[in-house]
């Protein structure tokens, strides 16, 4: 029984690490209830809208518990990170050879490049 209550907690806590955030179009309303016009502008969530990626926070990360994979989740590179999270960083060496990648700026955040350097 706790076995099953351990696995379903982990379970609930990896769906929600996947869940995201989706923008939506948006209509004026006003106070009658009629719509005034069609904006063509999204609104979107805080998480959405902090796509801005830091080299020196990736290089941190992947420094203080690189062996985890936490530098890799932070980058966009979800999968990657769970494969380092599962074999530790490799043993330490995924996790070294990340932070020279991330100190000289070849590897990158997954949708561009970073917004803050060194």
């Amino acid at each position: 029984m706790k076995i099953r209550l351990l696995l379903s907690l982990l379970a609930f806590f990896a769906i929600s690490l996947t869940a995201t955030y989706a923008s939506f179009p948006v209509e004026q309303k006003t106070e009658n209830t009629a719509v005034v016009k069609k904006q063509n502008a999204e609104l979107t969530s805080p998480a959405a809208v902090g796509g801005s990626k830091s080299q020196i926070i990736a290089a941190i990360l992947c420094f203080a518990i690189g062996g985890l994979g936490i530098h890799r989740f932070y980058l966009g590179y979800t999968w990657q990170g769970i494969v380092q999270l599962l074999t530790a960083g490799g043993c330490g060496v995924w996790a070294l050879i990340d932070l020279i990648r991330i100190c000289t700026g070849n590897l990158g955040p997954k949708d561009g490049s970073y917004d803050k350097t060194f």
